[in-house]
């Protein structure tokens, strides 16, 4: 699974070196990161340009909490790879004004107008970011209510601060996005995979929305799902 997003990855980065990427976070993309820093390590020049986009960042805590959106991509991709920070964009949850801080990322959102690749996670309730199931969604980036299966994730669980609620990319943007990667693995999988597969779309199960989009490559690890 790592190893196919990574290559599919890599190929758009050899089409278009000033890719601009949005990345998910968690265990499920870990791999193809890592994999993308062996290649670093032999190709450094492929990566001179291209940029990054955080998908989602907890809100309410500090952003050099080890548990944090942030720190995971530092650890993981800007220091692997060597991204500058002029190359990436992201949410900052220690903003005095979270509302214009999310106002800022939609911006420089609809500055480049699309995003070239979206790599994505299947969140245990169907959702995508912090896009979580409810009677409609919100189309750009917002302050998200984050639900109590989200508030179950292992990142939360293991900090010293709980979440008092999400920053995240909107529907909108991911599914304009050119090509989507969507890895899925993990515990407790099995039951929101299988309801992502009846193919029928639904706002209670935002990734359903998938199906509406022209390029979308899953990848799934199916002995992790359990």
């Amino acid at each position: 699974m790592s190893q196919r997003g990574a290559e599919l990855l890599l190929n758009q980065l050899r089409l278009k070196k000033e890719l601009w990427v949005c990345v998910a976070t968690g265990a499920s993309p870990r791999g193809l990161y890592e994999h993308l820093a062996h290649n670093y390590q032999e190709t450094p020049q492929l990566f001179d340009k291209l940029s990054i986009l955080k998908l989602d960042e907890w809100g309410g805590i500090p952003l050099n909490d080890p548990h944090s959106c942030h720190s995971y991509v530092q650890d993981f991709l800007l220091k692997p790879l060597n991204i500058s920070p002029d190359r990436y964009i992201a949410f900052d949850s220690e903003a005095d004004n979270v509302e214009n801080d999310c106002q800022r990322i939609q911006q420089s959102i609809d500055k480049r107008q699309s995003i070239d690749v979206c790599i994505l996670g299947l969140g245990q309730n169907g959702h995508l970011g912090f896009n979580e199931p409810a009677d409609f969604l919100q189309r750009d980036c917002h302050i998200a209510q984050l639900s109590t299966l989200t508030m179950q994730h292992n990142m939360v669980q293991s900090m010293a601060r709980c979440p008092t609620y999400g920053m995240t990319v909107g529907l909108k943007d991911i599914m304009q996005s050119k090509k989507i990667i969507l890895l899925i693995a993990g515990q407790n999988k099995k039951a929101i995979f299988n309801s992502l597969m009846s193919k029928r779309i639904s706002t209670q199960l935002p990734a359903s929305l998938l199906w509406l989009h022209e390029d979308v490559e899953c990848f799934v690890k199916r002995s992790k799902l359990t």
